[in-house]
């Protein structure tokens, strides 16, 4: 008893060292500036107010509105999501299902992919993105961000992939379902849950992300919201309150793109089994 009373403890102690810092940032974004820079600082905003958050969704910021930069920020998020969904569940189906020359090797060359830093590789994409012509494009940088999902969702859609039983689809071959329709109708909604972990994954990779599309983007036009971040920030003093409501309407997208896609996490675990 004592035990489990401990490790509820360490639960509870790790819940608000997690949530504090979310908790303090949605709260400091309802502050006045008084507030925001009282020496006594409370908890709880004593006299709450909208107005960061309104000189943020409707201000200028850079010559630019807020909805400018979250239309990219969308675009580059859902556009890596569907194509590095699609890649990796096709050939994590071939990596775990069929045996071909260097497959070991593939396989231990994703994981050295995932262990080097993504700033050593500014400088070398920079100079890829030149010669193809894509720099300062929404579409050179989401094949950046589509490379850098590949690696995890392959080797985690594999193990998916693998830990489906061939029999199930050696039973739809003898009911006279092909390749194609076994694999939508059999493999892919037993592995939906993996596709929907690498999915949230891939959406926080490509709308968190700041070196590159900062160091890719000339034009302001194409900046997503983490660049707009940098605008509250000066050498005259820091803009907290909009800062702490930009960053509150940052959170929200990957917060509700998480409720949207966890429902499908234990559907999709037996539904591929029932012959219907």
């Amino acid at each position: 008893m004592r035990t489990r009373a401990m490790f509820n403890a360490l639960g509870v102690l790790v819940f608000v060292l997690a949530v504090f810092p979310v908790f303090w940032m949605v709260s400091t974004a309802f502050k006045p500036n008084d507030e925001i820079f009282s020496s006594t600082p409370k908890p709880l905003p004593a006299d709450p107010t909208v107005r960061h958050f309104d000189f943020v969704l409707n201000g200028r910021i850079a010559e630019t509105s807020f909805w400018s930069y979250f239309g990219n920020s969308l675009l580059l998020a859902l556009g890596t999501v569907v194509v590095s969904g699609l890649l990796a569940v096709l050939a994590a189906t071939a990596v775990a299902r069929f045996r071909f020359t260097f497959r070991t090797t593939f396989l231990v060359m994703l994981l050295v992919v995932q262990m080097v830093p993504l700033e050593a590789l500014v400088i070398p994409l920079f100079l890829d993105l030149k010669r193809l012509t894509l720099l300062d494009s929404l579409v050179g940088l989401s094949i950046v961000y589509i490379g850098f999902a590949l690696p995890f969702s392959i080797w985690m859609l594999r193990g998916f992939v693998a830990a489906v039983p061939r029999e199930l689809e050696e039973a739809a071959a003898i009911d006279g379902a092909g390749p194609v329709r076994t694999f939508f109708t059999v493999l892919l909604p037993l592995v939906a849950p993996g596709l929907v972990a690498t999915s949230i994954f891939s959406f926080i990779t490509a709308w968190n992300e700041f070196i590159f599309a900062f160091t890719f983007l000339d034009d302001q036009s194409k900046y997503t919201l983490p660049i707009m971040m940098q605008y509250f920030f000066g050498r005259g003093g820091n803009e907290w309150g909009p800062i702490m409501a930009a960053s509150t309407l940052l959170s929200l997208p990957v917060i509700v793109f998480f409720l949207l896609v966890q429902r499908r996490m234990v559907s999709g675990l037996t539904s591929g089994a029932i012959k219907g």
